[in-house]
């Protein structure tokens, strides 16, 4: 089960993916979790994104919500 602040991280990565702090516990462990991994882009910069896994879990929470 996630914590809020989990399920907020989650959001987060989904609609905001450069907004999230990078040193955060919830990423850890969404990360842990394979609801989340860390793309390194073209660029060469770092972004978070959702995996199908996560996107599953979003979707099974909304469904309840």
């Amino acid at each position: 089960m996630l914590s809020p602040h989990e399920f907020a991280t989650l959001m987060l990565v989904k609609d905001a993916p450069d907004q999230a702090e990078m040193e955060r516990d919830e990423l850890d462990a969404l990360l842990e979790r394979q609801l989340v991994h860390l793309e390194r882009l073209a660029t060469g910069l770092e972004q978070w994104s959702v995996t199908e896994i996560g996107q599953s879990a979003l979707r099974a929470i909304k469904r309840f919500s």
